[in-house]
């Protein structure tokens, strides 16, 4: 490693995702708890209000020195992810859904063609282990578990039942599910959002300098830099979810002519300053530092708009009433946080610009608030995939309060 590298690492620490998988628990240890409806896990509050009987089970495990558990990964198993992944590339034409959603919900295996078989198998890969291996770990995500508090061991019965009271929490949790392995799956192009904005230390004072240099320089340096970084991102993030370097090429034909039209409207800036369209300087100053991105953002969802068309083709897809290819395009794209981030903050950028380049023209100068108007989008990005993270545990909350909700509800009109 070199001196620079040893730096760069001390003083912009990445976060690292461990490989091994984590998993977090919240236990209940005394049967008192259990009627006290505050102290109980809303995952054990609904699978005794959905089954009453439970509850004399529950207190019976408790008294004899158990823990009952509700166990949540911190992240999708990573066999799991490598299963999702090949399946996606050698069946699915790089998508996820809908055919992790339906798989998980109705065990229906996604169509998969001699040729795609053999082909997988050649690269040791066996399409139906991998569908095997999601299937088998999808009550891993989170599971009401026997936490042996005592080293007592735990029995076969033991286990069956609580294969049965998480068979019936899992149907809340399919949506949560997928989320959170398209979350995990997009990883690659979310840690390298994270690198693009802790670059941004970099940009401000080399805008400040080039500002200082000849005025406009900066700004068109500012207007630039994030948008490359953030075109590195891309075709890395595309890269890794399977596309190929030739069907990036030819976004190249598009993007080069975009950054070039980009480039010129940045040069644009100082003069309309000048000129005294403060306000529209800002707004061409935020269009040309959004408009590489932009249009990757467009373009990502033609690419995974003709993967759906193909999936559709191949009869791998039944578009039903109200779906289509383009619907699915855009759900798959910005499922991933780190993609609608962008968009949004692509949105927000000449806004922002237009506002500070009007209310605070003296700062227009500064390098720093310059780098930090040209970079909204991968500001925004980041927000968005650091509140993202507490959405899965959200939905799963808020299905399965509505949930208890219901199933009490039903049961005072029993009674």
């Amino acid at each position: 490693m070199s001196s620079f590298e040893s730096w760069w690492k001390r003083f912009l620490p990445l976060k690292k995702v461990s490989p091994i998988d984590r998993y977090r628990v919240d236990v209940v240890t005394s049967s008192l708890e259990l009627t006290v409806a505050e102290l109980v896990p809303l995952e054990i509050r609904y699978a005794l209000a959905l089954r009453p009987m439970r509850f004399e089970i529950f207190r019976k495990l408790l008294d004899e020195g158990y823990g009952i558990g509700v166990r949540v990964v911190e992240k999708t198993p990573e066999r799991v992810l490598h299963a999702v992944d090949r399946i996606s590339r050698y069946t699915q034409h790089n998508t996820i859904l809908p055919w992790l959603e339906i798989l998980l919900r109705e065990e229906k295996i996604p169509i998969f063609t001699t040729s795609e078989l053999e082909s997988a198998e050649k690269a040791g890969v066996f399409l139906y282990e991998e569908i095997k291996i999601i299937l088998e770990k999808r009550f891993e995500f989170r599971k009401i578990v026997i936490v042996d508090l005592h080293n007592h061991g735990v029995g076969d019965e033991q286990r069956r039942f609580m294969q049965e009271v998480n068979e019936d929490i899992f149907p809340l949790a399919i949506d949560a599910i997928v989320h959170r392995v398209m979350f995990d799956n997009a990883h690659s192009r979310t840690a390298v959002a994270q690198t693009i904005i802790k670059s941004l230390i970099f940009i401000g004072p080399c805008a400040h300098a080039l500002e200082h240099v000849l005025s406009g320089l900066g700004k068109v340096f500012a207007a630039s830099a994030d948008d490359i970084l953030a075109e590195v991102a891309e075709l890395f993030a595309l890269r890794g979810s399977g596309f190929t370097w030739r069907q990036l090429a030819i976004r190249g034909k598009i993007l080069i002519p975009v950054f070039i039209l980009a480039t010129i409207g940045a040069f644009q800036v100082e003069p309309m300053i000048r000129a005294g369209h403060v306000g529209l300087a800002g707004v061409v100053f935020g269009l040309s530092a959004v408009a590489l991105s932009l249009t990757t953002a467009v373009q990502s969802i033609f690419l995974y708009k003709h993967s759906y068309e193909s999936l559709v083709r191949e009869n791998k897809l039944q578009l039903l009433p109200g779906q289509s290819v383009i619907g699915f395009a855009l759900k798959q794209d910005f499922t991933n946080p780190a993609r609608l981030g962008l968009f949004i903050g692509a949105i927000c950028s000449p806004l922002m610009a237009a506002f500070v380049f009007s209310s605070f023209t003296h700062l227009v100068e500064n390098g720093w608030i310059l780098a930090l108007l040209g970079s909204v989008e991968s500001l925004v990005a980041g927000a968005v995939v650091t509140m993202s993270t507490s959405f899965e545990k959200s939905l799963f909350r808020y299905k399965l309060r509505r949930a208890l909700g219901e199933t009490l509800d039903k049961g005072r009109m029993m009674s």
